[in-house]
């Protein structure tokens, strides 16, 4: 799927140009996921069955990094809602055929914290809750919400994703922040709608990686861990920013001059240092997934299970790779003057971005390595989100 990829680096000057517009509007405008959707690039994880194209996962985080380099906001709406077609791929036909039945191009947001109360009914749920940062919103008709199942006594007895349509559910604006404001990320009410059973997905069977939808859709892709592909559609778009902190802050500083000293930037020996340890910690973040990704879709090719302790590498570096990110772009931002302050500037806004991209609550770097470091010292590790 190189000509998707191929696509979206020809439509990054236009993303790049739209960048300040998208902050501007609060989420990403509708000619760019437009232009997105004709590449190809929303496709690019979704099941063959239903007109997708099963590609190779790099190809998708490849294609997110390059979209995030251009606009942080735009590539972390495109890799949320990119990845969403990969998760209906684990549901029940039934409930891919409610999705895609009319218009494979049908996109999908998300809010998994589990904020919903399912409550078992003939044949579903009732289910009910509000939750917060489901980004890109304004351009689905269908969401994935988490909620916990209760039992009789009113205790949780499960915790499953929930898909619904735009009519079961309101978008609430609210999203006003600071960084990445252009995801649209607002929040999703739903008020004691009727879920089919086949329109949810334990957490337990994302976990043991067997879920209705292998039934149908049988490409190895799928085989893939959730907590896997997920964590590193997150992690990819703040890789991405800081790439695009790196391509702005280099040409940048080829023309600077630095008035203080009279010299020109390019030729001080402290910003060449600070640039190299930002390229480094950059490549090292994109390095470490291109292999785990690599190494996870190798083992599912020959039709093995994805080892336990790589799926702990995975989630190991995927925390890892956001926090080099940031620190890149901080190398990078405070080598770039006062300058790079202003409103409207590149650099400033993928410091913005990138450092709310890190806040998401799967880039929490302590609760991922400490859970690494139990495995190493012979503990028992159970989690939702490996």
């Amino acid at each position: 799927m190189s000509e998707v990829v191929a696509a979206v680096r020809e439509l990054l000057p236009v993303l790049r140009e739209r960048a300040q517009q998208t902050e501007d509007l609060r989420k990403v405008p509708a000619e760019s996921i437009e232009a997105l959707r004709q590449t190809g690039f929303f496709k690019l994880l979704q099941p063959a069955r239903h007109g997708g194209a099963e590609a190779d996962p790099l190809d998708f985080y490849t294609s997110v990094r390059l979209i995030a380099s251009a606009c942080g906001s735009t590539g972390w709406v495109a890799s949320v809602l990119g990845c969403h077609p990969w998760q209906l791929g684990l549901f029940a036909a039934q409930a891919q055929a409610d999705v895609w039945g009319e218009d494979e191009d049908t996109r999908i947001s998300s809010s998994y914290a589990p904020m919903g109360r399912a409550t078992p009914v003939d044949g579903g749920f009732r289910f009910t809750g509000r939750w917060s940062f489901s980004s890109g919103c304004d351009h689905a008709s269908w969401v994935f919400l988490g909620g916990l199942v209760l039992g009789d006594d009113g205790a949780p007895v499960d915790f499953r994703t929930f898909l619904l349509p735009i009519s079961d559910y309101k978008i609430e604006d609210v999203w006003d922040t600071v960084g990445l404001r252009g995801t649209g990320s607002n929040d999703i009410l739903v008020d004691d709608v009727f879920v089919p059973e086949y329109r949810t997905l334990s957490f337990m069977d994302t976990g043991k990686c067997e879920c209705p939808g292998h039934e149908v859709n049988t490409s190895p892709l799928y085989k893939l861990p959730f907590a896997s592909v997920f964590s590193y559609s997150i992690a990819t778009p703040v890789i991405g920013m800081a790439t695009g902190a790196y391509e702005t802050h280099t040409a940048y500083m080829q023309e600077r001059v630095r008035a203080s000293y009279g010299t020109k930037a390019a030729e001080d020996p402290y910003s060449q240092v600070r640039v190299a340890e930002a390229a480094s910690e950059i490549d090292a973040a994109w390095l470490q997934l291109e292999y785990n990704i690599g190494t996870a879709y190798k083992h599912v090719l020959a039709g093995e299970k994805v080892p336990f302790q790589l799926r702990m590498r995975i989630r190991r570096d995927q925390v890892k790779a956001t926090g080099r990110a940031i620190g890149a772009v901080d190398r990078l931002f405070e080598n770039s003057g006062g300058k790079a302050l202003n409103a409207g500037t590149p650099i400033q806004r993928f410091w913005r971005d990138a450092h709310a991209g890190r806040v998401h609550a799967i880039n929490d770097p302590e609760r991922a390595l400490a859970m690494y470091g139990k495995t190493q010292l012979g503990l028992k590790v159970q989690d939702a989100w490996l």
